[in-house]
């Protein structure tokens, strides 16, 4: 009769992990859903795309995994969001091919014909979302990590990397974007500009407060765990 070791138990996922997990596998999909509105920044003219601001989450909550958990930590959280993003294409394509019901075509074919038309996006647009998502939060979470150098970073350090990494990966999100989204379709300089304006202009007023408080938030949790 041989002696069995005893079972060693795996280590518990910390809460706040848990919880920004669920939230960002939300916002991937959150994301191209209101990026087809279109919607102007006050007091400016700015105009950019309302997908912005669940991706602004994103880029949040992967630098919060940084700073607390590491890059490889961040890096798979990126990787593991297309698990969402891609099974919400496929049902959005399933929910478009399946017919409508009668009572739909007869009561409201208005607002079956809104429903199809924003949501039957051109393969151009299906493919320039993911690539850009990809590119620009691994870029994110690289540049935030860079930056941090030696030693744990002081809040306001924290808040200068948060915006500076989000500025730069958010430049590079919009020209991903637009150019494979639209190049050759029309003139798409101004949009772009536009949209690289507005991204770094959010990601200097927004990000360095909404990555302190997402930090301070993980901590908490992790204290109640």
């Amino acid at each position: 009769m041989t002696d069995q070791a005893p079972a060693i138990a795996a280590p518990a996922m910390p809460r706040s992990l848990t919880v920004y997990l669920l939230l960002y596998g939300g916002m991937t999909v959150l994301a191209g859903v209101l990026a087809f509105k279109q919607v102007q920044l006050p007091p400016t003219d700015l105009s950019v795309e309302a997908g912005i601001f669940p991706f602004l989450v994103l880029v949040v909550i992967s630098s919060t995994v940084a700073q607390l958990h590491g890059q490889q930590a961040a890096n798979r959280i990126v990787w593991w969001g297309f698990v969402p993003l891609v099974v919400s294409a496929l049902l959005m394509q399933l929910v478009l091919n399946l017919p409508p019901s009668t009572e739909m075509i007869e009561i409201r074919p208005d607002d079956l014909a809104a429903f199809e038309r924003v949501h039957a996006s051109t393969w151009r647009v299906w493919l320039a979302g993911p690539a850009a998502y990809l590119t620009s939060l691994l870029l994110n979470v690289w540049i935030f990590s860079k930056l941090r150098g030696s030693g744990e970073a002081t809040t306001a350090g924290l808040m200068v990397r948060g915006a500076i990494a989000s500025a730069l990966s958010q430049a590079v999100d919009s020209v991903i974007f637009v150019t494979l989204a639209f190049y050759g379709e029309f003139d798409i300089t101004n949009l772009m500009i536009g949209q690289v304006i507005a991204k770094v202009a959010l990601s200097f007023v927004l990000v360095p407060f909404l990555i302190t408080g997402g930090v301070a938030l993980a901590k908490k949790l992790d204290a109640k765990a």
